[in-house]
């Protein structure tokens, strides 16, 4: 066991011995257990190891599995969830194949689907175009490492970008396609974010439970003259992204 002999119980105070043990066994975690695919030691090893009973060690690993650090698989142990792919996509209008090089991740993106369509009400709001206009519909399912990360359905304004359905999407960032092939410069967005479960479609997709916690983002893309040239929702997973992004006060 690789716990250091600087971790210890401290009885004579006031703080619960499972949260103190808690801390103890998210640093070793966090700096000490290095390979991922292996179990970390069972609850009688740590309860042995540190003279404590088996409940306070199951409390303190419980706290850690809910709290997204540890899973539990039956009958092979508890394990160490892979750590969260901390994304900037809330602040910034980088592409996800520049994000994630930036992490030191591999990218990779399965085209699930191209189509045109009409436009219903919430996609011509959103696009700023007359109902039923010529729409591109492109389903993406976007990886990390060759682990799904995000499922994306974008909607483009046919008109806008013609035979963009004949592009190399699946290699190329989509924000490279509309400013390279068609010379668009892009210059803002605006993105919303809430937490919602995952139906069995983004379940199957993401390669988790369905009724998961998932990240969903909705996004407008507009160009320099104001012109709304995307509309995007995506489904991210909940246990291997974490959002941050810069406020600053005026």
């Amino acid at each position: 066991m690789l716990f250091s002999s600087k971790n210890v119980l401290d009885k004579t105070i006031p703080v619960p011995l499972y949260y103190q043990l808690k801390k103890i066994i998210l640093e070793y975690i966090q700096f000490n257990h290095k390979n991922i695919e292996e179990p970390i030691p069972t609850e009688t090893e740590i309860g042995e190891y540190f003279n404590v009973s088996r409940p306070t060690v199951r409390q303190a690993i419980n706290e850690l599995v809910v709290e997204g650090y540890l899973y539990r698989i039956k009958s092979k142990g508890t394990f160490i969830t892979k750590p969260k792919i901390k994304q900037g996509f809330l602040s910034s209008l980088d592409n996800f194949y520049s994000e994630m090089h930036k992490q030191g991740l591999t990218p990779s993106t399965k085209v699930i689907s191209v189509t045109v369509m009409e436009s219903d009400r919430e996609i011509s709001e959103a696009l700023s175009i007359p109902i039923e206009s010529k729409v591109v519909k492109l389903s993406r399912l976007r990886y990390a490492d060759q682990d799904p990360i995000v499922l994306v359905t974008t909607y483009l304004p046919q008109n806008k970008c013609p035979d963009i359905e004949t592009k190399d999407l699946m290699n190329r960032s989509l924000y490279d396609i509309l400013e390279t092939d068609y010379t668009y410069r892009i210059a803002s967005a605006k993105r919303s974010i809430e937490s919602i479960l995952a139906t069995e479609i983004e379940a199957e997709a993401l390669n988790i439970k369905k009724g998961s916690a998932i990240q969903y983002i909705e996004s407008k893309v507009y160009l320099l003259d104001g012109t709304a040239i995307e509309y995007s929702q995506a489904f991210y997973r909940g246990d291997r992204n974490k959002f941050s992004f810069e406020v600053k006060r005026e």
